[in-house]
């Protein structure tokens, strides 16, 4: 027994491996702009870091613990399957589901020479999302519409090498979050009005011999919604280390449930097999989120598998409070033979 419960204690606090690091943020000073829509920001960006000797070197992975921004995402987006789990879809995505605000409904699909936008592809909006919390807590000025960000800053922010491959990889993801096109009745309760929008209005690369940098210009509907107050959450930077799309969306939805103050949050497999957006059968699915569940590497959380009346549910559990109950608990029973 005292062997059990030291593996379960280790591999809780694995689970919260970095959770205290201090992320070092940087807030930009932006000149005051004229309108909003066509105003730009320009991000400052130290030089990058010289080539190593030896080329043959592969280079190592961005170090999550200097992150120069503070991560940052959309609560409304954290919720519905607005992004694609997968990398190459084309398949449309059908969400349907009542509220107690109304009916909710989503659909999301794709110009048939691009995919659908990811998961991944949603590291881009995630970092401009945290650059307009700065210059929102700043209180200097309001977040503009256009950003104008130098290359390399964008590579090291979503974690990514240097490279053309990089580049080209970029601009892809970019054009699929400009081609995406979504019809939601979110933020549209009374149903007075029918729009469809992509998450981007534009975007445009220049390379000169003096200057790279990436011109980015969210669209009126994501720009309206990061700016209302308490739409966006903090993310752990280790979210960035997640390499499947199906833990990415997991983790997404127990930040915004269970966040840092509630002790846990259950969910039916179907429901989460909806708020997913995934294309596979639910067999496949099920089979998929077992593995996941066996892994329980979600950063900060702890995933249950239940089964109970011929019904599967997930529990999310905030593991930081689940390693105090246990310590609590062991504290309490100072007999127990394995302590």
């Amino acid at each position: 027994m005292r062997k059990l419960f030291v593996r379960l204690l280790e591999r809780l606090t694995k689970s919260l491996k970095e959770e205290d690091i201090e992320i070092i943020c940087q807030p930009q000073e932006i000149s005051p702009p004229t309108q909003i829509e066509t105003q730009t920001v320009h991000v400052e960006v130290e030089e990058a870091e010289k080539k190593p000797a030896n080329k043959s070197k592969k280079k190592k992975p961005t170090d999550l613990t200097t992150l120069l921004f503070d991560p940052r995402d959309m609560m409304e987006i954290m919720e519905y399957p607005y992004l694609s789990p997968s990398k190459n879809r084309k398949t449309p995505i059908h969400y349907e589901r009542k509220t107690s605000d109304g009916v909710v409904k989503i659909k999301v699909s794709c110009h048939t020479e691009h995919y659908i936008a990811s998961i991944y592809d949603w590291d881009i909006i995630m970092f401009i999302e945290s650059k307009m919390q700065e210059t929102m807590n700043s209180m200097l000025d309001i977040p503009p519409r256009t950003f104008v960000i130098p290359r390399n800053e964008l590579i090291r922010a979503i974690h990514k090498h240097m490279g053309k491959t990089t580049e080209r990889e970029i601009e892809a993801a970019l054009n699929r979050l400009r081609s995406t096109l979504i019809e939601t009745t979110v933020r549209n309760e009374d149903y007075r009005y029918r729009s469809g929008f992509g998450w981007l209005d534009s975007w445009g690369y220049t390379e000169r011999k003096d200057i790279k940098e990436f011109r980015i210009t969210l669209s009126q509907w994501l720009y309206d919604g990061i700016c209302q107050k308490g739409s966006l959450l903090k993310i752990r930077p280790e979210y960035f280390k997640i390499t499947s799309g199906l833990k990415k969306i997991l983790y997404r939805l127990a930040r915004k449930h269970v966040g840092n103050q509630n002790e846990s949050w259950t969910l039916s497999l179907e429901t989460l097999y909806e708020k997913s957006g995934s294309e596979r059968e639910l067999k496949k699915f099920k089979h998929d989120l077992k593995k996941v569940v066996s892994d329980n590497d979600i950063p900060g959380y702890l995933l249950e598998w239940i089964e109970e009346d011929r019904k599967t549910s997930i529990r999310f559990i905030n593991a930081r409070k689940e390693i105090k109950r246990m310590l609590s608990e062991a504290s309490t029973q100072p007999s127990l033979p394995f302590l």
